[in-house]
């Protein structure tokens, strides 16, 4: 199972984030533990690496892969209760935190997963399956103005409004269960050539909207910048310009000297620099990691450090 999905600028996020061979590392998204096992091969038998997840799956096979590894310790938690897994390990700061805020490639083609774009596979889109609502339970309950909100907001799809309408009358005849339920829709308000980009932005924005993952991505963010060593690492993959604003936005703030408005004379904000960056606009993949793995085209890894 592990070996169907390839992590994303593996080589780049490993030269950046460990600087400490004997430090203390987080992995917030563990997945099926690429990243997890390229970090452990720099670093030495004293290191700790915390790593969690809210997949099931991927934690099932990651608790079996890293099970003979006493430097790693797992933990079934979203990864925005980082300082509580700090905590339980009695550690005080770490000396990198990464997040590959992407979604697995087995998550993406396996069908009873709710993520495949598959005809047969279920409307789920829950990271965490413990959460109440599934992309199902949405389309078949929101109003028609709620759902193109969630369209345009979280997927930037400009005909939201015709298919969220065209959803709610849909499901007065059917209700909505499975990925071809909404395929069907997209298909009649599409040009032929959209029609999967006008699925991946609707899909997009149903899971941003479930797992509020901009949400969460903000808290987790304050809270690694507050656990983080002067001189520890902050390294984040995105997918999608939404997140990337978050990150960019954080970063940048945590980078300044001063706030106050352009033009006092005196700095008066208290405003303390906590990060500098390191990456500039942002590290993409090269064209041949994108010729072995197409999903990696939209990613953008960006570092900063702790000052």
């Amino acid at each position: 199972m592990s070996l169907i999905h390839t992590p994303v600028l593996l080589k780049e996020s490993c030269e950046y984030v460990i600087t400490n061979p004997s430090g203390t590392y987080f992995d917030a998204t563990l997945g099926f533990g690429g990243h997890t096992a390229e970090f452990l091969q720099k670093l030495s038998a004293q290191a700790i690496v915390i790593a969690s997840d809210v997949d099931e799956a991927a934690f099932t096979e990651s608790q079996e892969r890293f099970s003979g590894d006493s430097r790693v310790r797992l933990y079934r938690f979203n990864f925005t209760k980082i300082d509580i897994m700090a905590k339980l390990e009695m550690v005080d700061g770490f000396d990198g935190i990464f997040a590959d805020l992407g979604v697995s490639s087995y998550q993406l083609d396996e069908p009873e997963e709710g993520f495949s774009f598959k005809l047969n596979a279920k409307l789920d889109l829950r990271l965490d399956k413990t959460l109440p609502s599934t992309a199902a339970d949405l389309l078949n309950t929101l109003d028609d103005t709620e759902l193109a909100d969630i369209f345009f907001k979280y997927g930037e799809e400009r005909n939201s409004r015709k298919i969220a309408a065209k959803i709610v009358e849909k499901r007065k005849i059917k209700k909505f269960v499975v990925a071809s339920d909404l395929a069907e829709i997209v298909t009649q308000l599409t040009p032929p050539n959209y029609v999967r980009k006008t699925m991946t932005r609707i899909f997009q924005a149903l899971r941003i909207y479930i797992n509020d993952e901009l949400e969460t991505l903000r808290q987790f963010l304050n809270k690694s910048v507050n656990l983080l060593k002067p001189g520890g690492r902050l390294a984040i993959l995105s997918y999608h310009s939404l997140e990337d604003r978050i990150v960019k936005e954080v970063m940048k703030y945590e980078a300044l000297t001063c706030i106050c408005p352009p033009g006092f004379p005196i700095c008066t904000c208290g405003k303390q620099q906590r990060l500098k960056m390191l990456t500039g606009k942002g590290i993409t993949p090269s064209q041949d990691e994108i010729t072995g793995n197409y999903r990696a085209r939209s990613a953008k890894l960006r570092v900063a450090e702790r000052v």
